[in-house]
């Protein structure tokens, strides 16, 4: 698969920034720097998919500075980073909130970072929600669902307790670095880039 493809959102091609994402991508580094949604997950996905393609035994490194976004969107890229053979390492830079948060702590065990001065955000799922009350009921439903999900995710990547996560994520609960690394968010804080271990 050309990489020229892969630069593309909705049709048209990037600005001359994405041959920057395109000099990013043949290291194997993906790159996450905008709210999730279905047009950056669907590239995301592609992306982790063809460097699987590509050599499944050497690692890829997802880097994220992100406010969050959408679920279902953010699912679509959790499931891929559980898919593919390939290890996804993460690693935070400036913001990893919500779903950013969700996708970081995700990354292969061992290999989950953050920059120093990284911020990192935990909170449950939100939506907005209008209609008739059946329709409400049946959206509420699946909130509740989706919340159960993403503790239990959660909880799996860290070592807390389901439990622990759906007290700790009712509300905003903001992490520094060292904090997010004593929750069991992340592996290690780095300073510099030959801190990531390769593979």
């Amino acid at each position: 698969m050309d990489l020229e493809v892969l630069s593309r959102l909705d049709g048209q091609v990037l600005d001359r920034s994405s041959d920057i994402y395109q000099r990013l991508l043949k290291e194997r580094i993906v790159f996450l720097g905008t709210q999730v949604d279905d047009t950056v997950a669907n590239l995301i996905c592609a992306q982790l998919l063809l460097l699987e393609s590509e050599d499944p035994d050497r690692d890829v490194f997802l880097y994220i500075n992100s406010p969050g976004g959408s679920v279902t969107a953010g699912m679509a890229i959790y499931d891929t980073m559980q898919y593919v053979q390939s290890d996804v390492a993460t690693i935070c830079m400036g913001l990893g909130a919500s779903m950013g948060q969700f996708l970081l702590c995700a990354g292969a065990p061992g290999k989950r970072y953050s920059l120093p001065h990284a911020r990192i955000l935990m909170h449950q799922p939100s939506a907005q929600m209008e209609g008739v009350a059946a329709d409400i009921a049946i959206h509420a439903e699946q909130i509740i669902y989706t919340k159960r999900v993403m503790a239990e995710r959660i909880a799996l990547h860290t070592g807390q307790t389901v439990e622990q996560i759906e007290t700790d994520f009712d509300r905003d609960r903001w992490f520094t670095a060292q904090e997010a690394k004593d929750y069991g968010m992340i592996d290690q804080v780095i300073e510099r880039s030959r801190q990531v271990a390769t593979a």
